[in-house]
């Protein structure tokens, strides 16, 4: 327990010294995206090939760290629409994050990786009802959870002061029941506001 007290003590210290040269936390910044891209994969269970581009939205905050560093938490929503009957798989997924980025002109150029899960639900009707609230019997329903990793890389354009428009490329990794997530790479764009 003195060990612990010691140590907040230290960081609070350290962290309110006047004549700091470099200061650790450098500002933050936060934003929302929209998504699409193409993912696939087979749900072994029922013998289903799932494919397509799926839509969705979410957004990220960053804690920046010295001059390079990004640490921070990100969550989306992503719809993969199926079949065209209203049938789709829905992901929502988060995590934390790190990443590194650098600034090259009025680019900031950026690679990271988010660790983190989330849940899938799956919703699939295999034939056309025969008129509005008519039952359709061949109908399956499965949620899930799982854990995952998401590798990403990406470029932000400093379009004036704070604000930056960024467009991110991704590749969501479960690391669990991997058979039953579809999965591909997803493009990103959207809007981050620095302070």
């Amino acid at each position: 327990m003195r060990r612990i007290v010691l140590t907040i003590i230290c960081l609070v210290l350290a962290m309110s010294a006047p004549a700091q040269e470099k200061k650790i936390l450098n500002g933050f910044d936060g934003g929302m995206m929209v998504h699409t891209g193409y993912l696939s994969g087979t749900l072994d269970a029922i013998g289903y090939q799932a494919k397509g581009a799926p839509m969705g939205i979410g957004g990220v905050i960053h804690l920046h760290l010295g001059d390079h560093f990004r640490i921070g938490t990100e969550g989306y929503m992503s719809t993969l629409r199926q079949r065209g009957n209203g049938s789709y798989l829905k992901y929502g997924w988060g995590g934390l994050l790190a990443d590194y980025y650098t600034v090259l002109g009025r680019f900031q150029p950026y690679a990271g990786l988010t660790l983190g899960g989330g849940a899938m639900t799956t919703l699939l009707m295999f034939e056309e009802p025969a008129s509005a609230w008519a039952p359709i019997d061949d109908t399956r329903y499965h949620k899930q959870g799982f854990m995952a990793i998401d590798p990403f890389v990406g470029c932000d354009f400093i379009v004036a002061g704070p604000m930056h428009l960024t467009l991110k490329v991704d590749y969501l990794c479960a690391l669990s029941d991997a058979k039953l997530l579809p999965h591909g790479p997803r493009i990103y764009i959207g809007f981050l506001f620095y302070h």
